[in-house]
């Protein structure tokens, strides 16, 4: 019961949905694209990351001293169907979209140098 509760826990937070929101459609992001796309620092942005990963919502990768994060390809029945359903729902609404269209805006003037 006490997973159950945690995994639910997972999604009782705005950072972590907006995350979710922003790795669907399979693609993997650095940390430092992701603080930029919320306007959070590191910190923050990590534990949440790490967060979502303890619970089976994300996979990590190490580049160099960098780690990218992409949703979990491998993920059971029930995360894939409530990220499905959480991702459709939120994907429309003004702070989702904002968060989108920072994170553009940031991978078009990104240095290439950077993570």
């Amino acid at each position: 019961m006490r997973d159950t509760a945690e995994f639910f826990k997972s999604l009782a937070d705005e950072t972590r949905l907006r995350l979710l929101v922003l790795l669907q459609g399979g693609n993997e992001y650095c940390v430092c694209d992701l603080m930029n796309a919320l306007d959070l620092p590191q910190s923050t942005v990590s534990r949440h990351l790490a967060y979502l990963k303890r619970n089976g919502w994300l996979q990590d990768r190490r580049g160099g001293v960098w780690m990218y994060y992409s949703l979990k390809k491998d993920m059971d029945t029930i995360h894939l169907a409530l990220a499905t359903l959480l991702i459709n729902q939120l994907a429309n609404n003004p702070v989702y979209i904002a968060d989108q269209e920072r994170l553009k805006t940031y991978l078009l003037t990104k240095d290439a140098n950077s993570c």
